[in-house]
């Protein structure tokens, strides 16, 4: 094991890790020696990953539910012992059938989707494993986010990217809170990623000429979290291939 971004010893949860960007997080995590809860909202994702990692002999436990819940969250922080890394990366998938509508076609209801999920689960998630971070003198909390709230894009996107533009203040904000406390907060900020079939569109827009996979993704969360990390916070960090600089 590289003893650069050594986990042994930490405890992770990542979101929405059924499958895509997920796995690559859970896996990056669990190479490092951390213990990682894999969460997904279906049961049969989670244990379909779990039997996966454990056969390569990585520490990954099942960890099924809705993030949504704040009665699942309460049950997931008890049984853990108490959770070192948070990667936030469950989210409603835009590519999913009418997810990409103009603005005037979208009612109270969609957005109340996407800051359910993106957002408030974010919030209620941060408010259950900070008090043991603070205590610990140590944490580390990732967004996992995307470049949909920088780029005003008419893509059909407002009710997501607007989501996500809230998550990435939560996170400025917060990371000055709990700084001088040991706990970092940071975001990825994603481009075209190839579990969205944007790999024809990534070889034109971006400047290494291929979409984002899961690797990609866990290799910038496992720094994140990592103890090389601790000067590293309040940050927005956009993994999109270059094909946006600003």
């Amino acid at each position: 094991m590289s003893t650069m971004f050594n986990l042994e010893g930490r405890t992770a949860l990542v979101t929405g890790a059924g499958q895509g960007m997920g796995t690559g997080i859970v896996e990056a995590l669990a190479r490092q020696g951390a213990c990682v809860y894999l969460n997904d909202l279906f049961e049969e994702r989670v244990d379909t990953q779990v039997a996966a990692m454990q056969a390569k002999g990585y520490h990954v436990k099942p960890a099924a539910g809705d993030i949504t819940d704040p009665d699942w969250i309460k049950q997931i922080i008890a049984c853990s012992g108490g959770i070192d890394i948070l990667v936030n990366n469950a989210g409603v998938p835009v590519g999913m059938p009418g997810a990409l509508r103009p603005f005037e076609e979208l009612t109270a209801a969609d957005y109340e989707r996407q800051f359910s999920l993106n957002f408030y689960a974010v919030v209620n998630l941060a408010r259950a494993v900070l008090p043991a971070m603070i205590e610990r003198g140590h944490g580390r909390i990732v967004m996992i986010s995307s470049e949909s709230w920088r780029l005003g894009q008419s893509l059909g996107l407002s009710d997501y990217a607007s989501s996500k533009a809230a998550t990435i203040g939560f996170m400025r904000t917060l990371s000055a809170e709990v700084g001088k406390k040991g706990v970092t907060v940071n975001a990825l900020s994603l481009g075209a990623m190839n579990n969205h079939g944007y790999d024809d569109i990534a070889a034109k827009v971006t400047a290494v000429g291929r979409a984002g996979t899961p690797e990609d993704v866990g290799a910038a969360a496992a720094y994140l979290v990592s103890n090389e990390a601790s000067w590293m916070t309040g940050q927005t960090i956009a993994l999109n291939g270059g094909s946006c600089t600003a």
